[in-house]
């Protein structure tokens, strides 16, 4: 086990080094400069080579994009991530301000998702053939098609403006800070969220179920007498629910940078809205130390995947 976590920690070092390159790298082959989206045309018209250069200059934009990147990545090695080069506000503070907002609105639709999804995958392999697995199977099929976007514009103009159930967005109301106080902004956007990868996990779990029934191990179990119930659930679930397990931790990363839509219909102030806006305006600090947390969180899930897979499974070994 020491062996095998020193060798993945040295390959992920490796993979975070070439991955930031990379995407610096795309940076840099973007049209224009930030300084274009920091100073209005008419003010960039006016503004001689010398000008330009200083300000250049003074942002750290001058050099070519190798001895940029690596200024970049010493100074995140010494702990220093920078200041966003639109607002000036040191970049650890941005991401401070808006990460929770999005691993708040994530975890919660992982968990929803998760449960359901789990649920009602086993619910449609038990009953397999009948009315309620095609009833589930073709609401997997449309939790997979439908848009979120389009999705969420339709649960806000049924549950928000027309029954006034929920809030149309927002994360919270002055005086209601209180997690139990903002849970009705959460329900909709997490739900919507969630709707897809509910469907994906349905699917998986529903098809897992299905394998591991024909495994020698569960007719093994139903010959010494066992229920039914407990062949299922006890023997069953456990290694059927690998692959599920590598489909939610993997998703985990993607939901939170891929939340923008979600952010963007419901008004929620997250880091993925925030993400494209500085992709646009190539505020490279921001951009980075964004880029940084998605991959470091992507590898991270990777390696504990192996750790639960592997102890979930005995037959899973480590090497």
């Amino acid at each position: 086990m020491l062996a095998y976590t020193i060798r993945r920690l040295l390959i992920m070092i490796v993979m975070l080094f070439i991955s930031c390159f990379l995407i610096y790298s795309c940076l840099n082959l973007m049209p224009g400069d930030p300084l274009s989206y920091m100073v209005d045309q008419e003010t960039w018209g006016e503004m001689n080579d010398a000008q330009k250069d200083a300000m250049r200059e003074t942002l750290g934009l001058n050099g070519s994009m190798p001895e940029r990147f690596f200024i970049w990545l010493g100074g995140v090695l010494h702990g220093d991530f920078g200041y966003s080069l639109s607002s000036g506000v040191p970049i650890v503070d941005i991401v401070a301000d808006t990460l929770p907002a999005t691993l708040e609105l994530s975890l919660a639709a992982l968990l929803l998702s998760s449960v359901l999804g789990t649920l009602l995958g086993v619910v449609s392999a038990l009953r397999k053939g009948r009315l309620t697995d095609h009833v589930l199977t073709l609401g997997g099929l449309l939790g997979m098609s439908v848009p979120q976007f389009f999705l969420g514009l339709v649960c806000l103009l049924v549950f928000s403006i027309r029954l006034g159930w929920l809030p149309v967005g927002g994360r919270v109301v002055a005086g209601q800070e209180a997690f139990f106080q903002r849970l009705p902004h959460l329900l909709l956007p997490a739900l919507v969220l969630g709707a897809f990868l509910t469907a994906g996990i349905m699917r998986y779990a529903r098809a897992s179920m299905l394998d591991a029934a024909n495994k020698d191990f569960l007719r093994t179990a139903r010959s010494k007498g066992l229920p039914e119930w407990k062949v299922n659930f006890v023997h069953g679930f456990r290694v059927a629910m690998n692959p599920v397990i590598v489909l939610i931790g993997m998703r985990l990363p993607m939901m939170i940078g891929g939340s923008v839509v979600i952010e963007t219909v419901f008004q929620w102030p997250g880091i993925g809205k925030m993400f494209v806006t500085a992709v646009r305006g190539q505020n490279y600090p921001l951009v980075m130390m964004i880029a940084l947390l998605m991959i470091l969180a992507t590898m991270l899930s990777s390696f504990l995947i192996d750790l639960l897979t592997a102890a979930m499974d005995p037959r899973v070994r480590l090497a």
